[in-house]
């Protein structure tokens, strides 16, 4: 790209992504009807982008977190969430939702959109990742600064930035992230991380230690039927 063409994205970035501030707090969603325990699936509603998956889709035990990418508490669990999800793939099932906490957090709500900007590539879980581990380097970053972070991670996961630009303010990401939002909302989510284990909400007693947020999940896998890794059994 271009130094010309860099600055002419740059400053459409720094318009749309200031549209998408305005909109996603302006914006009502109704998820009356929704059941915030099953994996949403595509609806005009969120912008026909469902639910982000790790896992195994299908499992009898789901594991959902509302988080912020600006959250310091989400970035501190990020590595106990990434271990224990990857350890139990195969059992498990894991959702994001976003629900940034834009008054406190003015990076979290542009982050959101990056994530799902890249899920449309099919790099979600990438940046979500990158987002969370390296959150020192954005966290304090003027609109300018972020929109050059966020786009070298794109670029770093091979992404159309082009595509990347037009997507991170588009109509449909911030459905998304309106939607995940009033799901969160619903259920009386008020801080980041939340953490929804089949239907019940995680003290942060429960999830603050790694081996108690990991012994609930085994007990839950357990009574369900499912064989941890490495069980044997049939």
């Amino acid at each position: 790209m271009s130094k010309k063409a860099w600055i002419i994205f740059a400053t459409v970035c720094v318009l749309l992504l200031g549209s998408l501030v305005a909109y996603s707090n302006s914006k009502k969603v109704n998820v009356g009807e929704v059941d915030a325990n099953k994996i949403q699936t595509t609806s005009e509603a969120s912008g026909n982008i469902a639910d982000h998956v790790f896992g195994k889709p299908d499992s009898k035990v789901v594991l959902v977190e509302y988080g912020d990418f600006q959250c310091p508490g989400c970035g501190g669990m990020h590595p106990t969430v990434k271990s224990v999800t990857e350890k139990y793939k195969g059992q498990l099932t894991f959702v994001f939702r976003n629900f940034p906490l834009t008054q406190i957090h003015p990076n979290a709500l542009v982050a959101a959109a990056a994530a799902e900007a890249a899920g449309l590539q099919g790099k979600y879980w990438e940046m979500h990742n990158a987002l969370f581990e390296k959150q020192d380097a954005w966290k304090s970053a003027s609109v300018k600064n972020r929109i050059d972070v966020f786009t070298q991670y794109a670029k770093a996961l091979n992404l159309d930035v082009n595509k990347f630009g037009t997507d991170i303010a588009s109509e449909s990401v911030t459905k998304k992230i309106n939607y995940d939002l009033a799901i969160g909302k619903k259920i009386n989510v008020s801080s980041t991380p939340t953490f929804v284990l089949n239907g019940k909400m995680l003290t942060q007693d429960e999830w603050g230690d790694p081996a108690k947020f990991e012994a609930l999940i085994v007990a839950q896998l357990k009574q369900n039927g499912i064989a941890l890794p490495g069980d044997t059994k049939e």
